[in-house]
Formats: C-alpha cells, sequence, structure tokens
C-alpha cells in the first residue's frame, strides 16, 4: 500500500471533489503507478479529519473517472487505465466549446452543497414522483412557477400556467396552435435556431422582421403583417439569442399595439429574461392578452434542468394547449420538477441565478478587456456575444480556424432567417469551462483576428 494523503488545503471546491481530483493529480504527476494500492477509506478519513462518506464519495468520483479500481477483499488500486500525463506537444488553448449556450457552471461549494441537499430531500418521494401526474403540474409545483414567474412582473392565475418539459415542446405545441402548415410567422431576423426547426418541421414560412438597436422595429412588423397576414410573432426580447439585443420596455408598448391592431399573437421565448438584475417587463405582463410566454429553466439555472413554464393569454388557450401539449410530451418528468420546486422554494434558485448573474458578468468584463478593438455586440448580464467579423475574414474560414484548434463558435447562418447571413459568428461565455480555459480561448481569437486568414489557413 503506498502511503498517499492528498492535500487539501489549497483547493477550493467540495472535499470528495478535491479527493478525486489530488488522485488524478498524483497519477498524472507519477506519484501513483498502475497497481499501487489507495489507504483504505476509514483510514484517509481519519488523517484528513472527515467523515468516511466524504472520503467514500471522493473514491466513487476517482472510479467513475477510470483512475481508480476497487476489488473486493482486496483494496482499492489505481486503474491500469490511469495514465501519467505526458508533456505537451505545442502550446495551443485548451478544448473549449464555444458554440453551445450554456450558462456558467456553479463551483461555490457551499452553493454545490445546497444544490445536492435539495437533490436528496426528494428522495422520500422518490416513489410517488415515479407515478403519472396529470399535464401541467400539481399545485405545488405551479406555486413553484408562479415565484419564479413573479420576477418578471408576472402574477398570473394558475390555470393559465403550466409546467412543462422544457421550453420546445411548449414552441412546437404553440406554433403547431396557431398556425397550420404554409402560413407565415415572423421572427427577428436572426432568430433562435430552435423557432427555425419548428417552422420548418410544421410546413411554416418563417420570414424575419428588421431590427434596429432596440431590436425588432414596430414599423418594419406593422408592413410585415400587411405584406403576409403572419399567424404569430416568435421573439426572444431579452438577450436575444445571438445577438444580446434586448427591446426596452417603450418598444415592447409599441410592438404589441401592433399585435393588437393586426389580431397577430406574440410567442415570448423568454429563457434569459431573469439575467439582466433591472431588466424590461415581459410582453405577458405588458400585454398579456395577446402574449404567449415561455420561461425556461435551462439558461438561468443549467441546461439539463428540463422544466419550463408557460403562461397562456386566457383560460380557453390553456385548454387548447394543454390538448396539444399533452400529446407530444405526456408530462413533465415529476422528478425534474420536484427538483425545480424545491430549488424555488428554498431559495436555491436565486442562489443558483445569483452566481451566473455574477460570472457571466466577469466574463463580459474579460471579454471585453481582451477584445477590445473587435466589433461585437454584447451585454453584461448575458453569457455569449455577437462577433462581426473584420475583412478579410469569412465566417466559415473563422469557423473553420476556430474547429482546428479545438474552439466552437457558431456562423451566422444558423440563425438567418431568409437571405445572406452576415460575417458573423455567436461566441457563447458559459458552460463547464473555467475562467482561465474562457480567457485563453479568447486570448487565442484575438490573435486569429489580428491575422490575415490566409496565414491560418491548414494544408491537407
Amino acid at each position: 500500500m503506498i502511503d498517499w494523503t492528498p492535500d487539501l488545503s489549497a483547493l477550493d471546491k467540495p472535499n470528495y471533489l478535491s479527493i478525486a481530483d489530488q488522485i488524478g493529480a498524483a497519477i498524472g504527476a507519477g506519484r501513483l503507478s498502475h497497481g499501487d494500492r489507495l489507504p483504505p477509506q476509514r483510514t484517509l478519513a481519519k488523517r484528513l479529519g472527515l467523515d468516511f462518506t466524504t472520503v467514500a464519495r471522493g473514491y466513487t468520483e476517482a472510479a467513475a473517472r477510470g483512475l481508480i479500481v476497487a476489488r473486493v477483499g482486496q483494496g482499492t488500486f489505481v486503474a491500469p487505465t490511469a495514465r501519467r500525463r505526458r508533456a505537451p506537444m505545442a502550446t495551443r488553448p485548451e478544448l473549449v466549446d464555444l458554440s453551445m449556450n450554456l450558462p456558467p457552471e456553479p463551483d461555490d461549494p457551499d452553493l454545490l452543497e445546497r444544490m445536492q441537499e435539495g437533490l436528496e430531500s426528494i428522495g422520500s418521494e422518490l416513489v410517488s414522483l415515479l407515478r403519472y401526474q396529470g399535464f401541467g403540474g400539481v399545485p405545488a409545483d405551479k406555486d413553484a412557477a408562479s415565484v419564479w414567474l413573479g420576477h418578471r412582473a408576472l402574477v398570473p392565475n394558475q390555470n393559465r400556467v403550466f409546467v412543462v418539459p422544457g421550453a420546445h415542446p411548449a414552441l412546437l405545441a404553440i406554433f403547431g396552435l396557431l398556425a397550420r402548415p404554409g402560413d407565415t410567422v415572423l421572427a427577428e431576423d436572426l432568430t433562435y435556431p430552435g423557432a427555425r426547426s419548428i417552422s420548418a418541421q410544421l410546413g411554416l414560412n418563417l420570414v424575419g422582421v428588421p431590427m434596429d438597436d432596440d431590436g425588432v422595429d414596430e414599423d418594419a412588423f406593422a408592413e410585415a403583417c400587411r405584406l403576409h397576414a403572419p399567424k404569430l410573432l416568435y421573439l426572444n426580447p431579452t438577450l436575444l439569442n445571438p445577438t444580446t439585443h434586448t427591446i426596452p420596455t417603450a418598444r415592447r408598448m409599441a410592438i404589441a399595439e401592433v399585435a393588437r391592431r393586426f389580431g397577430v399573437p406574440i410567442v415570448e421565448d423568454d429563457p434569459y429574461g431573469l439575467l439582466p438584475p433591472n431588466g424590461p417587463p415581459a410582453f405577458a405582463a405588458l400585454a398579456p392578452d395577446v402574449t404567449w410566454h415561455i420561461s425556461g429553466l435551462a439558461k438561468c439555472l443549467g441546461a439539463g434542468l428540463r422544466v419550463a413554464y408557460v403562461v397562456v393569454p386566457d383560460v380557453r388557450a390553456g385548454w387548447s394547449f394543454a390538448a396539444a401539449a399533452r400529446t407530444a410530451t405526456v408530462m413533465a418528468s415529476p422528478i425534474t420538477t420536484a427538483l425545480a420546486t424545491r430549488w424555488i422554494s428554498d431559495g436555491t434558485a436565486d442562489a443558483l441565478l445569483a452566481f451566473v448573474r455574477r460570472e457571466s458578468a466577469e466574463r463580459q468584463r474579460m471579454c471585453a478587456d481582451i477584445l477590445p478593438g473587435v466589433t461585437l455586440r454584447t451585454d453584461p448580464a448575458g453569457f455569449h456575444f455577437w462577433l462581426s467579423l473584420p475583412e478579410p475574414w469569412t465566417r466559415s474560414a473563422f469557423v473553420g480556424h476556430m474547429r482546428t484548434t479545438g474552439l466552437g463558435v457558431v456562423a451566422s447562418d444558423a440563425f438567418a432567417t431568409k437571405g445572406t447571413a452576415p460575417e458573423a459568428v455567436r461566441v457563447c461565455l458559459g458552460g463547464p469551462a473555467d475562467r482561465a480555459k474562457i480567457r485563453g480561448a479568447l486570448e487565442f481569437m484575438a490573435h486569429a483576428l489580428s491575422e490575415s486568414p490566409a496565414l491560418a489557413s491548414t494544408f491537407l
């Protein structure tokens, strides 16, 4: 048995994760090798002054990473697959996926412990949560939805609120209710790719409405209504994915007035609405009579939390929505919904949202420092930005160059409703990458933008 003890004093993580990290570091540095037997869990717990469960979780985490294996009656050993790290062949940015728009993942030990406690607490209800539930959520889940929607100045009664398994099923159901194949629907001229995909799947004609610095222009919206007789206007009005536009209150009211005049419902996709601490009210608060509101938790808490809250314009619309959405989804997962309800009820969701806000602001400051001379559109509250490429860079050349070095960004083609897309890309700053990795990626990006695309070409 190797007399090995991890040093946890300098690691700002939960102890069980630190133990797994230290095992990996010791293997990488050659202090632990294939076949070495680690100290028994109770022995290590006594050395570190920790409880046995924490050390056991650390060993379990290390085993999940492929670092160690347990042999019944013999002990715990360094796994055959664990290898000492070799020196890198050349310096390049560590693999960072800047293409997926995810909130920054929490690393605060106290917050992680609160999240874990919430997960463990719903275990006492596990049997009942494995049963079918009625569509739209039980009263406790709708109460939590009302608390969460209250942050957006929304106070609908419960028969207008539905709990669904994420924003996409809600959008699919609403688009399918309001439009038929061949009908025209409107959106921002650069819009969320999911809206494009849903429109294509349903055979709808998606038409983009021009934007200015305040988002969709109300006069352009009115003209599109006259020309196309649309069945709905889809908007991602706060921190628009991809361009980060946020429609101010006055513009929202003007758009709502046009919608009423032409009888066009507004479908408000509001995944980022809670990120700005003092953002404008939701369309559903300003014009509830014409607005279908979707508030998903994926972008403000975590993408794996597939829960969204839908607010319909009136009770009758709710009947139609429930029938359409139930056909496609049956119900939201009771287990996932119970976790969301627990986190909202005990304040964990607010704490997680506060973390996402703080970390996003820090990453946006980093972005401003590293890319000061670059044309980009961003917002301090968001975790993505829109990068307009300088000549002679093209979006295809830039995306290809980033990909060859392990960095993922998304070309403007994914967001354009019609016509030629601009020479621009969306860059995301969230997800599992820490600040150091984000900084390295942005520094590499800044260097690439200062060079000619020809110098970055890859020869095959």
